[in-house]
């Protein structure tokens, strides 16, 4: 058995933050000991109970109370083991990358167009071990071996606690996070800066990768961005309708053909409340460019037909008989009836055109 004993520890997990020898209680160490600390290592040791000296990296000889070959004649009275006890913590000084945070339920938040919504943020971090001494003494205690996922935890309910007052007091809508990242980012690591260091640990980075609402939200989102790009509602309906009837024409004849000319006039039904205004200009204008200037006659047979045609409503477009009084679509009072015969208009109680001469009431 060795007189003297050398103490070093090798992670081969690297997730261990914390390593104790030994695990559980305290050993009789022996003056003269040798402790080696790798580089990415330091070692705090305790002895009696109390931390003495933090150790860096490199070998180093301990000075204890044990003397060699003295400890059963030291420890006879205590039952054999030296009143005198020592151990040493390992702690891992690297930086820990990728630590995962994110919130467990979808937190609250008052967007100034949408109202209420929940949002879901992710993100990651990074972190080392800044003061060794402060963090074996107040986060591990006299635990015999620390890893990372035991800070996984606490580490995710702080960022997401003070990641909520962050978004409330600079945030006012969902819509503008795309240019805030790095300043909601930088502006979360200040704040948790404090809440890390007085552990002992550093946080070295802190990201923020996305923060999105529910599903329904985002589709809810999409509809919004789709009837924005569509523009005026109106054209855009106006475009569909010849677009459908442009389609059932072009669909060809048969039992093909006849279906989509189906389809076509039916689509062309469903647009039609909107057009009968429209129509009634366009025929209005159309009537006001078929008038010869300056008085001028029209020829007796266009004359005629235009009065066997009759005329539109200008309220319903309906087309109206020749001598009604009122419209057969809507009921509207309509204008004096024109001349049979010419069909330029006939004062009323006329019994003759002023026109054409053209006896009235026939």
């Amino acid at each position: 058995m060795a007189l003297l004993e050398v103490l070093e520890h090798h992670d081969p997990t690297g997730e261990e933050i914390v390593y104790r020898f030994p695990p559980q209680g305290s050993a009789d160490i022996k003056l003269g000991a040798q402790l080696v600390v790798h580089e990415t290592q330091e070692a705090v040791l305790y002895r009696d109970g109390k931390a003495l000296d933090v150790f860096g990296p490199g070998r180093h000889t301990l000075s204890t109370q044990n003397i060699p070959l003295l400890g059963k004649i030291i420890g006879a009275p205590f039952g054999g083991e030296s009143p005198f006890r020592v151990s040493v913590v390992f702690i891992n000084k690297r930086t820990f990358l990728d630590q995962k945070w994110g919130t467990r339920e979808p937190v609250v938040f008052r967007d100034s167009e949408l109202g209420m919504v929940r949002l879901r943020a992710f993100g990651n971090y990074a972190y080392r071990i800044a003061d060794s001494q402060l963090f074996v003494n107040t986060v591990v205690g006299s635990q015999g071996l620390f890893e990372t996922s035991r800070l996984q935890d606490f580490y995710r309910d702080v960022i997401v606690s003070r990641l909520n007052d962050l978004l409330g007091e600079t945030l006012k809508t969902i819509f503008d996070l795309a240019r805030y990242y790095d300043e909601l980012g930088a502006a979360a690591k200040a704040r948790l800066a404090e809440d890390f260091a007085k552990y002992g640990v550093d946080l070295t980075d802190f990201y923020i990768n996305s923060i999105t609402p529910p599903d329904e939200v985002q589709e809810k989102m999409d509809e919004r961005s789709a009837m924005g790009a569509v523009g005026d509602m109106n054209t855009y309906m106006r475009f569909k309708a010849a677009q459908a009837i442009q389609n059932a024409a072009e669909g060809g004849g048969g039992e093909g053909g006849a279906a989509g000319a189906g389809m076509g006039l039916g689509l062309g039904a469903g647009f039609g409340a909107m057009m009968p205004g429209m129509i009634a200009n366009a025929m209005q204008q159309s009537g006001q460019a078929g008038q010869p200037q300056g008085g001028a006659q029209q020829p007796a047979g266009a004359a005629g037909a235009a009065a066997a045609a009759g005329a539109f409503c200008a309220d319903c477009g309906t087309r109206v008989p020749p001598a009604a009084k009122f419209c057969p679509g809507c009921g509207k009072a309509q204008a004096s009836t024109g001349c049979s015969g010419c069909g330029q208009p006939v004062p009323d109680g006329a019994k003759f055109c002023p026109n054409c001469g053209t006896k009235q009431g026939e």
